[in-house]
């Protein structure tokens, strides 16, 4: 057995790698290069990165700022220039459905400027911070850049009205098109802090804290916005949104949702992602 022992100046070297942006397997692989038995690399990674106190267990403990409807007790919210109708809200997991967010002219504009542009939707890849085609996600997409246009930058302020959010604090409008059996199996949108990649992703705009998918058609039949572990399906309804947020990037949000395959038909989507900070 190893008599090699975990010393302090062991435990700050593995956090000013991990502060640094080395993967675990890239400090595994020069601890292992400087003479540490394997087991003891394991063990002392384990404990520094993921124990009490260590730099992924404080983000998992951190507890976000969110975006929140204000004032939470109306029926009608005005929202830059349009008035807004709440039709649901949730606290834990803290949801919110709202219908008249877009008008049909406005969802109808969204779909034909985002068609010349469509393509296989990719999913984040958590182990490098960058992003594949999965089989859990089937659907066509696109980004607008935020502002990009005038429609957009008209419902990023409505938005940012609305949940008293900064419009910078936000990722550009992604538009999804599903055709029939098209699906998006459940999943969170907050990233994975214990994931190699998380810290990269987490450089433009630090942790998504709130979602926003606003249904741009009403397809004939299926592609709900289900969320599990809360036992609630929100159906796509054109112009209407459903709006949730997650102040830590753990499972007890219950913010575990994905959309339902689309059986006739086809639906179309604008998702908009809101960081807790800048995002560039």
């Amino acid at each position: 057995m190893s008599q090699q022992t975990i010393t302090p100046e062991l435990r700050q070297w593995i956090v000013a790698q991990a502060e640094s942006g080395q993967q675990p397997e890239q400090v595994l692989a020069s601890m292992q290069a400087s003479g540490w038995d394997e087991d003891v690399a394991l063990q002392a990674m384990q404990e520094v990165l993921f124990g009490k106190g260590g730099p992924v267990a404080r983000l998992q403990a951190r507890v976000h700022k969110v975006p929140e409807l204000l004032p939470v007790d109306r029926n009608r919210v005005w929202a830059h220039d349009r008035e807004v109708t709440v039709q649901v809200q949730i606290q834990h997991p803290r949801v919110v459905v709202f219908s008249d967010l877009l008008s049909l002219d406005e969802c109808a504009e969204l779909i034909e400027l985002s068609r010349p542009r469509l393509s296989r939707s990719e999913t984040v890849v958590h182990t490098t911070g960058g992003s594949e085609v999965n089989s859990a996600r089937t659907s066509q997409g696109m980004f607008f850049g935020r502002g990009e246009n005038p429609l957009c930058a008209l419902i990023e302020a409505r938005l940012s009205a609305l949940l008293q959010w900064p419009v910078e604090n936000g990722e550009g409008l992604q538009i999804l098109r599903y055709a029939p059996g098209a699906e998006y199996r459940p999943h969170y949108d907050y990233f994975e802090p214990t994931q190699p990649g998380t810290p990269a992703i987490l450089k433009r705009g630090g942790q998504r804290v709130g979602t926003v998918v606003m249904y741009l058609n009403t397809p004939e039949a299926g592609g709900a916005t289900t969320f599990p572990d809360a036992g609630l399906t929100v159906h796509p309804i054109a112009g209407s949104a459903v709006f949730f947020s997650y102040a830590q990037p753990l499972p007890e949000t219950k913010t575990l949702h994905g959309g339902s395959p689309v059986t006739s038909g086809e639906k179309w989507v604008a998702t908009k992602w809101l960081r807790e900070g800048r995002f560039d």
